[in-house]
């Protein structure tokens, strides 16, 4: 039992160490999460919504810590009881996520890791019944360290935790696991490869035979029944191939331009996903760096999912050089973490990319 409770208390501290660690590498996209859980049913808690980053924050310094305490064996009382109330209230909130089909992505492993409501459910129960097993064992977890030592670790943990994370929300994150990442191009991300699976959907047809309604499931082939066609229920039960990147549009009046400008072979995009929350002031400097941009050839495009009175009122206000387009804000917020932010592209593929803070880094 020493020895199980060892392994399962190294590998439970160390899940809840990288879970935290990949939340806190992009604390604005784990905000964007917990909205959706404040918005959505889930909660239904939408006074948080507004303090969703300062949860954010919380909640995975909070998890990286717990995680360094089990592994260090401090605090024990604490930490197993921190940890159980933790991970059975997120059983709670995926399994009701999963089984009302509120949201599709817990946010777990942030982008890193994507898993289905059924998936984040199983895996929070796993880990509630290691966390269990941890509490029948308890005795056998002690100190790896000297206090002064074990202090040192969990005090350089927590500076560590807050100086990251203070980075990241003035700049970008610093490992980008999303589909628009430097280097990738955006067309390429929205194709499907040639042998990619297909969705495998079931038809269950309805027919009203000799008075009585029968049901016939097929793979999607009208079956031949001598009866009256009352209606059809379609299921999917198999997911078909998705790629990284859909609902890429940049519309104006009407139509979409993306696949012309994602064409240009100089191209600057301004992305604000939300008039509203965007740091305004900072549109003095972006002037600064798109008229340079455009003095040297380069085309440049504003894309937001405000409205056309926000957008062109803005334009008027710091006389930008260039037009705002309309793409999808949940779109916009997965492009960039930073609002505004700043992309430059050669055909489609993701140059530079930059926080409002580090403007000054772009090159033209």
């Amino acid at each position: 039992m020493k020895y199980l409770i060892g392994i399962v208390r190294i590998f439970v501290g160390i899940l809840f160490v990288i879970s935290g660690f990949i939340k806190l590498n992009d604390p604005v996209g784990f905000s964007f999460k917990l909205e959706e859980y404040f918005s959505q049913g889930v909660l239904d808690l939408p006074v948080f919504e507004p303090h969703a980053l300062t949860i954010s924050l919380v909640v995975v310094i909070f998890e990286v810590l717990l995680g360094v305490l089990l592994i260090l064996g401090h605090k024990r009382k604490f930490t197993l009881w921190s940890l159980l109330l933790m991970i059975v209230f997120f059983t709670f909130l995926t399994f009701y996520s999963a089984y009302f089909n509120k949201v599709t992505d817990c946010g777990c492993f942030g982008d890193a890791i994507k898993l289905t409501p059924w998936e984040s459910f199983t895996k929070d129960v796993v880990l509630l019944v290691l966390i269990l097993l941890l509490f029948y064992g308890k005795k056998y977890i002690t100190p790896l360290f000297r206090p002064f030592v074990t202090k040192m670790i969990i005090a350089i943990s927590i500076l560590a935790c807050i100086f990251y994370a203070y980075f990241v929300l003035n700049h970008l994150p610093v490992i980008d696991f999303r589909p628009y990442e430097i280097g990738k191009n955006i067309e390429e991300g929205m194709g499907i490869p040639e042998g990619a699976p297909k969705p495998i959907y079931e038809y269950s047809w309805k027919f009203k035979v000799n008075g009585e309604e029968q049901i016939i499931a097929t793979n999607g082939d009208y079956p031949t029944v001598d009866g009256e066609f009352i209606g059809v229920e379609t299921e999917e039960i198999q997911e078909g191939y998705e790629p990284p990147v859909h609902d890429f549009t940049i519309e104006q009046n009407g139509e979409d331009f993306a696949s012309s400008l994602l064409q240009e072979p100089k191209l600057v995009m301004v992305i604000a996903y939300d008039l509203r929350k965007s740091n305004l002031e900072v549109f003095e400097e972006v002037k600064e760096v798109t008229d340079q941009a455009l003095n040297k050839g380069y085309k440049v495009v504003g894309m937001s999912a405000s409205g056309p009175e926000q957008t062109k009122a803005l334009v008027k206000q710091y006389k930008l050089g260039f037009e705002f387009y309309f793409t999808d804000q949940t779109t916009l917020k997965t492009v960039v973490r930073s609002n505004p932010g700043v992309l430059v592209l050669q055909k489609g593929t993701i140059k530079q990319k930059v926080h409002y803070n580090d403007l000054d880094e772009l090159e033209f």
